[in-house]
């Protein structure tokens, strides 16, 4: 049965101009990690579905013939356009949504979805990626956690404020209600799943944390007025408390995938 979803195209509009500087990156080695398990070669293409900044789209360059990088923000393709151009690495950059997924996209070994599959009707995504994967092919949804250790002490109240900001939130709803995407997974083709991941240890500067605040589109409808001057006073003030003499703060990222393959497939490898 297909999930009702509602979109919201021009939601990241004003957030996207953080999304560089404030959401961290995934570790390099867990893409790595990811394409030595589904078997990518630098013959096989990508397609990385709600790109946003571009971040896995540039780390799976190096390790792909093409990848197609879709969004449908033209603001996060430009960010995305800007970053591969540092990086020095190319990918194809298509405005689209998982509500256009077609042949005209191309085959693919593997699909990469980054803090995005919420926002998509997620059983129809699901199905429409079943056309566009080649035999071996996988689904890959990434993500990032911060384990309960000394160095992530500021994330209890790092969350409480960006929770705090998102309470009238008209999308809240569809982000934290309705099927973990093991369920919606393991109910598809795509049903045999392992996940990877790797700890990283970051040293991550306070104004980073400032604008890893305001990137959450979220926090741009929790209160009436100067919202977005509040918010980064009151994350510089409690991330502050962590940070040394010279600004920095040491975190713990965990980087993660779930691969998701057809079970027969697996089988015959």
């Amino acid at each position: 049965m297909s999930e009702r979803k509602l979109f919201y195209p021009e939601r990241f509009k004003t957030a996207s101009q953080y999304y560089t500087t404030g959401r961290p990156t995934y570790p390099k080695l867990l893409s790595r990690r990811v394409a030595e398990l589904v078997g990518l070669t630098r013959d096989g293409s990508v397609l990385d579905l709600g790109t946003g900044p571009g971040f896995l789209a540039i780390d799976f360059a190096p390790r792909a013939r093409t990848v197609t990088a879709v969004d449908p923000s033209p603001e996060m393709l430009a960010a995305a356009k800007a970053n591969a151009a540092r990086a020095d690495v190319s990918i194809q950059l298509v405005q689209g949504s998982s509500y256009e997924l077609g042949p005209h996209l191309g085959r693919f070994h593997l699909v990469t979805i980054g803090r995005a599959f919420h926002w998509m009707d997620r059983v129809e995504t699901i199905k429409s990626l079943d056309a566009l994967i080649e035999r071996g092919g996988a689904v890959a949804l990434f993500g990032e956690t911060y384990p309960e250790v000394p160095a992530n002490a500021w994330h209890k109240e790092f969350q409480a404020l960006i929770d705090k900001y998102s309470t009238e939130d008209p999308a809240r709803p569809q982000i934290r209600e309705g099927a973990k995407n093991e369920a919606v997974l393991l109910d598809s083709a795509f049903s045999h799943l392992e996940r990877i991941s790797v700890l990283e240890q970051r040293a991550t500067p306070v104004e980073r944390f400032v604008d890893r605040a305001l990137s959450f589109a979220a926090t741009w409808h929790g209160r009436p007025g100067s919202r977005e001057e509040d918010l980064a006073v009151e994350v510089r003030r409690a991330i502050a408390k962590h940070a040394d003499a010279d600004g920095i703060v040491r975190e713990v990222l965990e980087g993660h995938a779930l691969v998701a393959r057809r079970p027969r497939e697996v089988a015959s490898d």
